[in-house]
């Protein structure tokens, strides 16, 4: 699948006792596609990515990105890499960092500075800070950076590990904003992350890993199966619809109500289409809903699941 990435079989194990961190692994990862990694600690993600990168070499099995092995140079020069552990040469400044890769990159000399500059108000580091020493960055800078590099010479493969830990509410806007114009630049971008609403918000899908095996996938741009809870809160007053008000509603949109006390709700729904019908029918009812969402994230309970004991 040029364009794409195709892992058949991979498997990688480690010392004497051939633990395996990976075991028979098989996915593809289609072109333009935002898709998570999701696990336990321990799970393999960190070895996964290793892989992917061409930093490690598996024992069994295959790796193709865009049709080609992960060393391949092709696939370097169009690769972005921003890892969880960051090591920086601490001397240099944010700019200079940023330069120097900029220069390793092939960017032309005559846009050096207009690309770095652009880059680094990308990614939300304020510009008081470019000429700091790197070793008085915070973790958020350090992560704003690292992204920053991750990201020279427009990559059309991006691989993020843990990219918004440490990083301000300002900062996670900012990245998730990245992500948007990656995907509509067609950028391929693998993330692996902790933050189930986050990967919630930006991919397209999710797989989840554990002992080194995928063992399941989840298609976020499919809608979701299955009844689910949304949580309704409202204002409280002197008009606050009684709990017949409400149930009538609820039942006038196929929707059935769990749980109910002053200001909020819990209902039961059964697809998008019905919730948008319940908060309809409230409104009309009179509630002044402040607040509906789902209970538990689609990817908290995907998460659930596959960490259920079998």
């Amino acid at each position: 699948m040029d364009g794409g990435i195709v892992v058949e079989g991979l498997t990688k194990h480690y010392g004497r006792a051939r633990a395996k961190a990976l075991d028979d692994v098989n996915l593809e990862i289609n072109p333009g596609e935002i898709f998570g990694l999701i696990g336990p600690n321990g799970a393999g993600k960190t070895t996964f990515f290793g892989c992917l990168l061409g930093l490690l070499r598996a024992n069994q099995g295959s790796i193709r990105i865009d049709g080609l092995h992960p060393d391949a140079l092709a696939v370097r020069r169009i690769s972005g890499y921003l890892p969880e552990r960051l090591q920086f040469d601490r001397w240099m400044t944010g700019r200079r960092f940023l330069a120097y890769h900029h220069c390793l990159a092939g960017g032309p000399a005559a846009q050096r500075a207009t690309d770095v500059e652009g880059g680094l108000r990308r990614v939300g580091l304020a510009s008081a800070r470019w000429d700091m020493p790197v070793k008085k960055y915070s973790r958020g800078m350090l992560q704003r950076l690292g992204m920053a590099q991750a990201l020279v010479g427009g990559p059309r493969f991006v691989f993020l590990d843990e990219p918004a830990s440490g990083v301000d509410p300002a900062g996670v806007l900012a990245f998730r904003e990245i992500l948007g114009d990656l995907k509509r630049q067609g950028a391929t971008v693998i993330l692996n992350s902790h933050q189930l609403d986050q990967l919630e918000r930006v991919c397209d899908r999710v797989a989840y890993i554990e002992a080194g095996r995928i063992r399941s996938v989840e298609n976020l741009r499919q809608p979701e199966q299955g009844r689910r809870l949304l949580v309704v809160r409202w204002l409280v007053g002197e008009t606050t619809p009684d709990g017949g008000r409400l149930a009538v509603a609820a039942a006038q949109a196929g929707a059935e109500v769990v749980s109910a006390e002053a200001g909020q709700a819990r209902l039961s729904v059964a697809d998008d289409p019905q919730a948008a019908a319940l908060l309809r029918g409230l409104l009309e009812a009179g509630f002044a809903i402040m607040e509906a969402a789902p209970e538990g994230g689609r990817l908290e309970k995907f998460f659930r699941a596959g960490a259920a004991p079998s």
